[in-house]
């Protein structure tokens, strides 16, 4: 299918799917008249790109996981080690931002917002 089709069928532009088709995501065959044709397994693989943005995916990861996904024997096995993984990075993130938080917290009304706990909240001289 020529690639205005796949655009109206899964909602992405044209510019996205050329630029999916210049980092690796999907591939598109050119036609003698210098036409894109892409394949009926790219509807679905996009609206799995698509899915995978939406949960926290980088293209990058998606792009790295791309080989292991379509040469998987079971695909929803790797699918779940994938978000399992995933999973990990978040609470890790999540951890690093509850972290940040307090660190933030403990200087606020310092008088110098740079150093916890600074002279200036206790009014002896400025940070």
């Amino acid at each position: 299918m020529r690639i205005g089709e796949l655009a109206a069928r899964t909602g992405m532009s044209r510019d996205t799917i050329r630029f999916y088709e210049k980092i690796g995501l999907v591939a598109g065959e050119r036609l003698g008249n210098g036409y894109r044709d892409f394949p009926a397994e790219t509807v679905p693989w996009l609206h799995y790109v698509r899915t995978a943005r939406g949960l926290g995916f980088s293209l990058g990861e998606i792009t790295d996981n791309l080989a292991e996904l379509r040469d998987a024997a079971d695909s929803a096995a790797a699918l779940s080690a994938l978000f399992a993984d995933k999973i990990q990075d978040i609470d890790a993130r999540m951890a690093e931002l509850a972290a940040l938080r307090a660190e933030l917290a403990a200087r606020v009304d310092t008088g110098c917002p740079l150093r916890p706990n600074s002279p200036a909240a206790s009014g002896t001289s400025s940070g």
